[in-house]
């Protein structure tokens, strides 16, 4: 049978959709899980549906000898079916993160080299040195690396935190940055309002700390590659021959924990006249008032609506599994037993996180309790209500009550009416092209599927078709597939 992840495109052959998270951290960075090792992260990435992983912390001394143990050649690192590539996140003197993607291990030890005179490599995985954004920019062209800014939003340790521009930071190499990571508290629509960030791809990673499931790839980027590799990454970053990102997939931006301006010791939110008329200080508590990224981006833009370019993906808005279980049993943590057994048992079953939650059909999920089914069909409607974060403090999304006690059936007939109850919903109306729900993907696939019948059915005289394997029985759709 052929695999649902390759497809056949005219004369270029053969491409492949891999799910990649490319910025998490090892055991050796600073407030990391000590599980943050390679065994496990490619366990638990094959669980989450991800192909291929940024290792992170490629600098750091002992690091780069697991990555070393755990490379097949110097440019292939794979721990089963899980591939990684070479990955770390750089501060610069002015406190901006830079992720960096390196084409190989041996570069990756030429990066060392050339960075650990401006910094203590064995301190942190992520290191901190004296070098600016130019200068680093600098050295990952001279290794053939890809370069672009960290979480660029966050009022902490970010591009726009610090720059009003991307000159700003990179200077003369400006032109030389390729991608732009949104963050946990923005997507596309926040950052197609900056006409500067109109040419670069879009990147979601889950700068995770730690292998739990609602940490790894708890945003990722869904790229159309000619093959796992960091040639076939390179070409899908810059939009090369056609490759490029095909879905970046994350949170809703105000669940992110700097997404409103709040008081970073009481999490009390203001808006920004308030803000300002306090001098950036909490009258509540003393506290210092963080700038939300809502607010930057208002300060930013360009646009009063976002502008996306035609090479921009569509974002997904989405939640780890464990989250939405963990609402629909009304648990303390994602921790318990039972919300554990609930997850192990949609993944194992569908293979992996992916593909229970997003395509699997109703009746397919009646291997879980209702109130689990209830909750999965109602988040993909859109029908949830969004407590914003702000100052520090996550934001959180919890489900209208009376869904938890539905039968599947009816909460899928009822979603419109329910969002009715919602404080703060993602609604249908009012989205831009880039921004899809859960119920948008089936009518995507649809769409793309008649187009490639119709392409098929114009060139059968001219060519045999290809070899078909048996189609997925129901609920065993793939993110590839659409």
């Amino acid at each position: 049978m052929r695999d649902p992840k390759v497809k056949r495109f005219g004369n270029k052959g053969l491409e492949m959709k891999v799910n990649a998270d490319l910025h998490l951290h090892s055991k050796y960075s600073m407030a990391c899980s000590g599980k943050m090792e390679l065994p496990t992260i490619a366990s638990e990435a094959s669980k989450k549906g991800m192909e291929l992983i940024g290792t992170g912390d490629c600098t750091h001394p002992e690091w780069l000898k697991d990555i070393k143990k755990a490379a097949i050649s110097d440019k292939e690192i794979r721990i089963g079916n899980t591939f990684f590539i070479p990955t770390t996140e750089i501060e610069d003197s002015n406190r901006v993160h830079h992720l960096l993607i390196l084409p190989s291990v041996s570069k990756a030890e030429e990066l060392a080299e050339k960075i650990a005179p401006f910094g203590n490599l064995e301190a942190d995985g992520r290191p901190t040195v004296k070098l600016d954004g130019c200068e680093i920019a600098e050295i990952a062209k001279d290794l053939g690396a890809l370069i672009g800014p960290c979480h660029a939003f966050t009022p902490w340790t970010a591009l726009y935190a610090y720059h009003d521009s991307l000159e700003s930071c990179y200077g003369d190499m400006t032109d030389y940055i390729s991608f732009l990571e949104l963050g946990l508290s923005a997507d596309s629509d926040y950052a197609d309002r900056i006409e500067e960030l109109q040419r670069l791809t879009f990147l979601t990673n889950s700068d995770a700390h730690s292998p739990y499931t609602n940490k790894l790839a708890r945003e990722f980027t869904q790229f159309n590659v000619p093959d796992i590799t960091f040639e076939g990454l390179r070409k899908a970053i810059l939009r090369e021959q056609g490759y490029g990102p095909t879905l970046n997939v994350g949170f809703f931006p105000e669940e992110g924990k700097y997404n409103r301006s709040a008081c970073i010791k009481c999490f009390t939110r203001y808006t920004l006249p308030e803000a300002e008329a306090n001098r950036w200080h909490c009258p509540k508590c003393g506290g210092i008032i963080k700038k939300g990224v809502a607010d930057r981006i208002n300060e930013l833009a360009d646009f009063e609506n976002p502008r996306h370019p035609d090479h921009r993906p569509p974002y997904l808005h989405l939640i780890p599994l464990a989250e939405i279980i963990q609402m629909a049993l009304g648990h303390a943590s994602i921790q318990t037993k039972g919300v554990k057994t609930a997850w192990k048992t949609l993944v194992e079953n569908f293979g992996n996180e992916v593909e229970a939650l997003i395509y699997a059909e109703p009746d397919a999920l009646e291997i879980v309790d209702d109130r689990i089914i209830n909750a999965i069909l109602a988040f993909r409607k859109g029908d949830v209500i969004i407590h914003p974060g702000g100052g520090g403090q996550y934001g959180w999304l919890e489900l209208p009550e009376t869904l938890k006690a539905e039968k599947p059936g009816s909460a899928e007939k009822s979603a419109g009416e329910k969002k009715k109850t919602s404080k703060t919903t993602k609604r249908e109306k009012g989205k831009t092209g880039a921004q899809i729900s859960f119920a948008d993907l089936e009518s995507i696939k649809s769409t793309e599927t008649a187009k490639t019948d119709e392409e098929n059915r114009a060139g059968e005289e001219a060519k045999a078709p290809e070899e078909e394997g048996p189609e997925k029985p129901a609920g065993q759709r793939s993110l590839f597939d659409f």
